[in-house]
C-alpha cells in the first residue's frame, strides 16, 4: 500500500530505535497522578511522608519542599511543592509564595554549582489542558538547561539520555544544598 501500511497492519520499518522503558507505562496510564481531589492519594501529598532517599526529596522547606521530577526533562529536573494540597497558584498564602521562590533560587543556585547549568526552564503549568500531569497540587518546574542539551537525540533519535540514576542525582544536590545558599 502507498500509505505505509500492510494488510497485516503493521507498518514498513521506521529506522528508529526503540529504548524499553516499562516504567513509564504508570506515567502513561494516569497511575499515581490525579486530576482532581477525587482520586486517591495525591503523589506530592504522599512524599513528605517518606524519606527524602526513598521520596527522592532534596530539601524541605517549612511550607514547601523540593523533589527530583520521576520524568525528567533534563538531568536535575526538580519541582518545587507546597505541602498543602492546592491546585492553582492564586491559592497560595504569601508565606508560600516566599518559601516557593527561595527553594528555586536555592535549586538553581545548587544546579550551577554541582553541574554547571547554563540556564533555565522554570514554570508551573495550572490544570490539565495547560499541561499539569497532576493538576490536583500545585509544583513549579525548574529544570536545568545547558548549551546543545537539545540535540538529535530526542529530536531526531526520539530518545532522552540521563547521565546519572535519580538517587545519585537526588544525594548529589541534597548534599551540595547547605554549601550553595545566597
Amino acid at each position: 500500500m502507498s500509505d505505509g501500511i500492510h494488510q497485516d497492519g503493521v507498518g514498513d520499518p521506521d529506522a528508529l530505535d526503540r529504548l524499553w522503558t516499562p516504567h513509564r507505562m504508570a506515567y502513561i496510564r494516569g497511575e499515581s497522578k490525579p486530576a482532581d481531589d477525587t482520586e486517591g492519594q495525591c503523589p506530592f501529598c504522599r512524599i513528605p511522608s517518606l524519606e527524602d532517599a526513598e521520596g527522592l526529596v532534596v530539601r524541605r522547606g517549612q511550607l514547601a519542599y523540593v523533589v527530583l521530577n520521576l520524568y525528567p526533562y533534563a538531568p536535575g529536573h526538580v519541582m518545587v511543592c507546597p505541602y498543602r494540597h492546592i491546585a492553582d497558584y492564586t491559592e497560595t498564602t504569601v508565606e508560600e509564595v516566599d518559601e516557593i521562590g527561595e527553594l528555586t533560587k536555592g535549586a538553581m543556585r545548587t544546579l550551577r554549582a554541582v553541574s554547571g547549568v547554563q540556564g533555565f526552564n522554570i514554570g508551573m503549568n495550572q490544570g490539565a489542558v495547560a499541561g499539569a500531569g497532576i493538576a490536583a497540587h500545585l509544583h513549579q518546574h525548574v529544570v536545568p538547561r545547558w548549551l546543545g542539551d537539545q540535540n538529535f537525540m530526542p529530536i531526531i533519535g526520539r530518545t532522552k539520555t540521563l547521565p546519572e540514576m535519580l538517587q545519585s542525582t537526588r544525594s548529589l544536590l541534597a548534599e551540595a544544598w547547605e554549601d550553595h545558599r545566597g
